[in-house]
């Protein structure tokens, strides 16, 4: 009688292949056609990352200014905005606008609040997105660029004049009386933006955007209470400042939803739902997980 070969418990357990279930592992190299290898999550490469925002910023930034004025028909859509609000019984921008311009230091902040951290912000969670979630990073980048894409149809069909650009309005340009540099709109660098396209608001649109991803991928319970702080304080600014209507902020909750819909229908999941690393390009191996 042959010897019997026992193979270890430990050999046993160690040759049984995983399945890949929880979203935190490693997502499997993807196998099919063109079209399923596409749509794959993909480890993202720095030097296109930097390129494609760049670019895509750039692009953004041309089609939007290049668009039409209209001024009439922005300061007449005003005018629709500010009676249906009021009809709503939630006018409420112009009693905000003057509460806040009588603290000098309080709307002095607002300004270069809504000056700079509209894109600091942004970018400092499409880095973190990149280093510490590089699986989820591609989906969650096409939320943001679907939505910026489609506010950019806004700009031209519903040209919209920002509060304090009203005509019989007694709101307060808070940049020119405090000379700040808060606004592209405002001031010496009004001739650089198209001061007419506040419909929809992209400062919401992409403080939501920074505020679910916080909260839906930091661990630390406080980074994500303030995820959800930054898009409520960013709406008190925008409406402070009088550079938005509040249902323009409305607006760029639209887009955001259609951005998402968007990342949806190409992955098949919402972003967050995707594993959160990916295998290397050209490599059958995984990418190790990044701390973070």
């Amino acid at each position: 009688m042959g010897e019997q070969t026992v193979t270890p418990r430990e050999g046993r357990d160690q040759a049984i292949p995983r399945s890949v279930t929880a979203p935190d592992e490693v997502a499997p190299e993807p196998r099919g056609g063109r079209l399923a290898r596409m749509r794959a999550p993909r480890r993202p490469r720095l030097w296109f990352e930097i390129l494609l925002i760049a670019v895509s910023y750039w692009t953004y930034s041309l089609i939007r200014n290049a668009v039409p004025e209209q001024r009439t028909a922005a300061l007449n859509n005003a005018d629709w905005i500010w009676r249906t609000e009021h009809h709503l019984g939630m006018a409420f921008e112009e009693s905000v606008n003057h509460a806040v311009n009588s603290v000098t230091w309080l709307i002095v902040g607002m300004n270069y609040y809504y000056a700079t951290l509209h894109f600091v912000v942004t970018l400092s969670v499409l880095v973190w997105l990149y280093r510490s979630h590089p699986g989820r990073y591609a989906a969650t980048r096409l939320v943001l660029f679907a939505t910026t894409a489609v506010a950019l149809v806004g700009y031209y069909l519903y040209p919209l004049a920002p509060p304090r650009l009203m005509n019989g309005g007694d709101f307060v340009d808070t940049v020119m009386v405090h000379q700040t540099w808060g606004s592209m709109a405002s001031g010496d660098l009004k001739h650089m933006s198209n001061q007419y396209a506040a419909m929809p608001s992209m400062h919401i649109g992409w403080s939501v955007w920074c505020g679910l991803t916080i909260f839906a991928l930091a661990k630390l319970p406080w980074v994500r209470i303030l995820g959800l702080l930054y898009p409520v304080v960013t709406l008190v600014v925008i409406v402070a400042t009088a550079n938005h209507f509040w249902l323009d902020a409305g607006g760029g909750v639209l887009c955001l939803a259609f951005g998402f819909a968007v990342a949806r229908l190409w992955y098949g999941t919402l972003p967050y739902a995707l594993p959160r690393v990916v295998p290397a390009r050209g490599t059958g191996g995984p990418l190790l997980p990044t701390k973070g």
